[in-house]
């Protein structure tokens, strides 16, 4: 291949690097398959915690069994499924959040590991603290979401009263009070009072 065909190849296929003998591919990049996955999954926790109890290997029990759920035989025909033990305390996790075995060990034991640290340690435990703050912000926003939906129910109800109030209409019967102007000549008796003074002036 040229040198201008290697100008021209794809950059998102090729690295182009240079050697002393000239420009040559040198790099390919790994294309993933179902088994790999490109970053690390934060899905056993939303932050690290490095306080937590350690674990020991010695004290785990683990297994491989078939996964469940979409994903056809690549999930249910194929022992990907963690299955972790903690021998001193009895807790059971089960991950199996990827296709990656490997993937699925890391993340059983730190699933693990945050519930033996919750296990031994309580309310002192960090998880514990943050799942109950998380908890406490939630309820906030419950109760603020409620202030706010009772304001627009009143606010609702308030203007739905102010369309139902009957509004003052004049009447036949509220005519007959009025002078006739045609009567006296045309002029009503208010304008005879307006033109007087005027007519004195004169």
């Amino acid at each position: 291949m040229s040198t201008s065909g290697l100008l021209r190849f794809p950059a998102h296929l090729a690295r182009i690097c240079t050697v002393p003998r000239g420009l040559r591919l040198c790099q390919k990049p790994a294309l993933l398959t179902p088994g790999t996955a490109g970053a690390p999954v934060q899905a056993a926790g939303k932050k690290d915690h490095p306080a937590l109890l350690s674990l020991d290997e010695r004290e785990l029990e683990e297994q491989f069994v078939k996964g469940h759920g979409p994903g056809g035989q690549a999930t249910n025909k194929t022992s990907n499924c963690v299955v972790l033990r903690h021998i001193p305390s009895g807790i059971v996790v089960k991950c199996h959040q990827t296709r990656s075995v490997d993937q699925n060990r890391k993340l059983a034991r730190r699933i693990l590991q945050e519930k033996v640290d919750v296990f031994y340690n309580g309310e002192n435990s960090p998880v514990y603290k943050e799942k109950r703050e998380a908890e406490k912000r939630k309820q906030e926003r419950k109760k603020r979401a409620k202030e706010t939906l009772e304001k627009k129910k009143l606010l609702k109800e308030q203007w739905e009263s102010s369309k139902n109030v009957p509004r003052e209409r004049t009447t036949s019967s509220d005519w007959k009070n009025v002078p006739d102007a045609s009567r006296d000549g045309g002029v009503s008796p208010t304008t005879s009072a307006v033109t007087a003074p005027l007519k004195e002036t004169m």
